[in-house]
């Protein structure tokens, strides 16, 4: 009779440990994922050719307007990419990397949208 009673005792903080455990794991299922899906749209962008980018940069105007290398809105998931010329050398001393742009440096963000997840690089031509 002891023996049920520390058993049932013993039972609940297991199957609350448990529950931590599955919810933890669908967290870094969905992490996963989103990782694979920025990194595959960065893979994507960054094969293409720098005049293509460029031109989809100077459409945006500015490094927080979403380009067209972006998923549809709506989009589950969405991926959504930005694209400007990047002021690599600071030679206009404000430390804004985004005023003074550079030619031949190009900034690309890939983030999915609602998550905090997101990838950024550098490119030249």
């Amino acid at each position: 009779m002891i023996s049920v009673v520390i058993f049932s005792l013993g039972l609940v903080p297991s199957l609350q440990a448990l529950n931590s455990a599955m919810q933890s794991l669908e967290v870094l299922e969905e992490s996963i994922s989103n990782q694979r899906r920025a990194r595959s749209r960065m893979e994507e962008i960054l094969i293409q050719p720098y005049s293509a980018l460029l031109s989809a940069a100077t459409v945006a105007g500015d490094e927080s307007t979403a380009t067209s290398y972006s998923d549809a809105a709506g989009t589950e998931n969405r991926r959504i990419v930005y694209l400007s010329l990047y002021d690599g050398d600071n030679a206009d001393g404000d430390n804004d990397p985004f005023t003074g742009k550079d030619t031949g440096l190009l900034w690309v963000k890939v983030e999915i949208e609602g998550t905090a997840f997101m990838l950024e690089t550098l490119t030249i031509p």
